[in-house]
């Protein structure tokens, strides 16, 4: 059974169709990159999964239980939402601390909050992912005092805190620095394993080849390609992708 099914996914802002019916699956310990040029609708298409946008179509499931159809989405209550959202951990491109609460602060409000667990059950927890993306000893550092690749570690470690079903990247190495950027994507890349699934939006083709399963390419809204890395990067079947490709080594 998939960790995540997603069916003909549909978003529009205004007359402007950006997802035009998205449907893909994914299984526990799977990593799925999603690339394309901007505005190709990867960016909607996680909020979409993470519940900050509302698809007008299309239905979403998680462990075989459907958790969105589009006709809910007049009825859901705020509730209901929180509820829906805690399936997926989402990081930011712009890392979304709180600036008024230290590195461990950060990391254990959510939990605390939720009531999932005692005090010292949220702090011995918050403590391993601190530990996990190498930040041990900021523990007590304030965001304005980290570089953006510890305040990017912190935030992986926020979303990790939840317990989500699957964590979803939102390019999240677009706001560093490059010499940052490897910082962030050794940790991300650390984090694989058979327990994790992980939706990384990105366009370091590199990392993309090396820490996938599946890569998706989107263009105008679709998917244009879908397959394994070999299958994407090394033999691509569409010319959009061939002509993305060709245009991202222009670039580099």
């Amino acid at each position: 059974m998939s960790v995540l099914e997603v069916k003909n996914i549909k978003k529009s802002f205004g007359k402007l169709e950006v997802l035009k019916g998205i449907s893909f699956s994914l299984e526990k310990g799977e990593v799925l990159t999603i690339i394309g040029s901007s505005g190709s609708g990867k960016t909607t298409l996680l909020r979409c999964l993470n519940f900050l946008e509302f698809a007008e179509e299309g239905t979403i499931m998680v462990n075989g239980t459907e958790i969105y159809n589009g006709e809910d989405k007049k009825t859901l209550k705020d509730e209901e939402i929180r509820q829906k959202r805690l399936h997926f951990g989402l990081v930011f491109q712009s890392f979304n601390l709180f600036p008024q609460y230290n590195v461990l602060e950060n990391v254990t409000l959510a939990p605390t909050l939720l009531k999932m667990g005692t005090t010292e059950e949220i702090t011995q927890r918050a403590l391993k992912l601190i530990e996990r993306v190498g930040l041990t000893e900021k523990l007590n550092s304030y965001p304005c005092e980290l570089s953006g690749g510890q305040q990017q570690r912190v935030a992986i470690a926020r979303a990790l805190a939840l317990e989500p079903d699957i964590l979803c990247f939102d390019e999240p190495t677009s706001a560093l620095d490059p010499e940052l950027t490897g910082e962030v994507l050794k940790v991300i890349k650390g984090l694989k394993s058979k327990d994790s699934t992980m939706i990384i939006v990105t366009h370091e083709m590199e990392f993309a080849k090396n820490v996938s399963d599946k890569i998706i390419f989107m263009a105008d809204g679709v998917i244009e390609e879908m397959g394994t890395p070999k299958e994407v990067f090394e033999n691509p079947k569409s010319t959009k992708t061939r002509n993305f490709f060709s245009k991202s080594m222009e670039e580099i």
